[in-house]
């Protein structure tokens, strides 16, 4: 039996419309031409769908089993045609976002509540479980944005640049390197350095200052949160390096000192990272446009 969406169509048009006539003019084709899908289709079935001798027509029990599924499947089929539309029209799609950044959460989620409220229609979700594998999953669709601080030549992969941030230094207000100025690779060398739990190459204090200098700390200590980051920082259980816009509330705090690393201080660049098909969308146009305010705004407080 090979049944069309068309034979869907005609069972249940039918069956609402209780006649053949009335059914024809709702699915505007003559009379003679349903009555001849309907001959076609008992063919395909193998059995009459419909007591002829009723009135208004009536559905056979084979009849009533086809317009079951019809009425299963046309809403699946038309929610997807929609589903479809909006997607080129661009009102609809998909934004599942993988991070190299542990701390970009302090903006991402504002950044998401002010997304979801403009486009209630996308499905936007984080991948947190990616972190380590990220580039590979915007590769393989399995995600449609990376924020990374880290740019790669990759083929059909952009990185759309989005602010520029200071990662600075943390430790307790009594810690005697809060005495300095700034922070030096050297500074490290007797001091437990608490990080995210991440490889070096995507922790900012090892790619800008202490890999190239060929500095090791005297221990490393990973930690998930940056809340509980900040509490072994202040207790004096080692000393951080977080960006710009983590550290607001630590500089207005007696518990901390903030210091620069070197003299002239680091800058290092936030990037968002897409397919280069799904660039010119505009709803990833426009979160890239939030993505590069809402920053700002933390680094302004931090400022302040």
């Amino acid at each position: 039996m090979y049944l069309e969406l068309r034979h869907l169509r005609t069972i249940k048009a039918i069956h609402d419309a209780g006649g053949l006539a009335r059914a024809a003019d709702r699915l505007n084709i003559t009379q003679s031409a349903l009555s001849h899908q309907v001959k076609g289709l008992e063919e395909q079935v193998g059995m009459e769908l419909f007591v002829r001798r009723t009135k208004p027509l009536r559905l056979s029990a084979a009849g009533l089993k086809l317009l079951r599924t019809a009425e299963r499947v046309l809403p699946e089929i038309a929610a997807l045609q929609a589903d479809f539309a909006g997607m080129t029209s661009g009102r609809s799609g998909r934004l599942h976002i993988a991070l190299e950044c542990h701390a970009c959460y302090d903006w991402l989620l504002p950044v998401l509540d002010s997304f979801r409220k403009a486009w209630p229609e996308i499905d936007v979700d984080i991948r947190p479980g990616l972190s380590f594998d990220a580039m590979p999953a915007l590769a393989r669709e399995e995600v449609d944005l990376v924020l990374s601080s880290d740019p790669e030549d990759i083929d059909g992969i952009g990185f759309v640049p989005l602010f520029d941030y200071e990662p600075v230094f943390l430790c307790a207000a009594g810690h005697p390197l809060a005495e300095k100025p700034f922070i030096e690779a050297e500074d490290f060398r007797g001091e437990t350095l608490i990080t995210y739990p991440v490889e070096r190459a995507r922790l900012d204090v090892f790619t800008g200052l202490l890999t190239p200098a060929r500095v090791e700390p005297l221990a490393q200590r990973q930690v998930e949160l940056t809340a509980v980051i900040l509490m072994l920082v202040a207790s004096g259980r080692g000393v951080t390096v977080l960006p710009d816009w983590v550290v607001r509330e630590a500089r207005a705090s007696a518990d901390f000192a903030v210091r620069p690393l070197t003299g002239t201080g680091l800058t290092k660049r936030m990037y968002a990272a897409t397919r280069a098909e799904d660039a010119a969308r505009p709803f990833m146009a426009h979160f890239v446009r939030l993505a590069r305010s809402e920053p700002v705004k933390l680094q302004r407080g931090a400022a302040g």
